[in-house]
Formats: C-alpha cells, sequence, structure tokens
C-alpha cells in the first residue's frame, strides 16, 4: 500500500513538473533560481544578457550568450523546467509528459514483479 501511495506521489510531481516551465525571456531572478541548476550568479548572468541584447531566441543563442552554459547544461537546465520561447515550452511540456509516461510504465513492471499478498491476523 506505502508503495502504491508513494508511487501516486511521484507521478503528481512529475505532472505539475510539466506545467512549472520557467520562460527564460519572461522570469524574473526568482523564477530563475527556482530551477534546480540555476543559482543568484548564473541567473544574475542570464537577466542581464537578455537586458543587454533582447530575448533569446533558442536554447542554443542562450548557451552562446551566457557565459557557462554549454549545450549540455542548457539541455540539463530545460529538462528541470526552463523554457526558451513559446517553442521551448511545448518541448518541455513534452519531455515532462515522455518522463511521466516511462515511470508509470515502470511502476506498472515493479507492480507485476512484486505482488503483494494479503495476511490474515
Amino acid at each position: 500500500m506505502f508503495r502504491k501511495i508513494l508511487v501516486t506521489a511521484a507521478m503528481l510531481a512529475a505532472f505539475g513538473h510539466a506545467y512549472a516551465a520557467v520562460d527564460v525571456n519572461t522570469a524574473n531572478e526568482d523564477a530563475l533560481r527556482g530551477i534546480k541548476g540555476i543559482g543568484p550568479a548564473k541567473a544574475k548572468a542570464i537577466l542581464d544578457e537578455r537586458a543587454a541584447h533582447g530575448p533569446f531566441k533558442d536554447p542554443a543563442d542562450l548557451g552562446k550568450r551566457v557565459k557557462g552554459l554549454g549545450g549540455h547544461t542548457v539541455e540539463r537546465l530545460q529538462a528541470e523546467g526552463l523554457a526558451v520561447g513559446p517553442a521551448g515550452a511545448a518541448a518541455n511540456a513534452q519531455v515532462a509528459a515522455s518522463a511521466q509516461t516511462k515511470g508509470a510504465a515502470a511502476s506498472a513492471d515493479a507492480s507485476k514483479s512484486n505482488p503483494s499478498v494479503a495476511v490474515k491476523k
């Protein structure tokens, strides 16, 4: 029973994460810092670059313009909920939905391999 509750909580958290995308072109410092992997210095660097040169076109543009954000780092941040423009928000929702589907399949497999048995006292 505890396992079912835990799996349900994990699925709800993953589902909620799909709607928690933060658009780098509209977010303030607090919203950026809410993304795992972005601290105060990186959030300030993103905001300063956006203020100086305008919005980011795509993830590659973000990685190129902000020092310390390479391609792999930007991909990881996108997986954590960072979106770059409207297309980025749609892509993040797809990534989160596929992760949720994979999690549901894994929990279904786990419940098949470990059946529970009711014991009367």
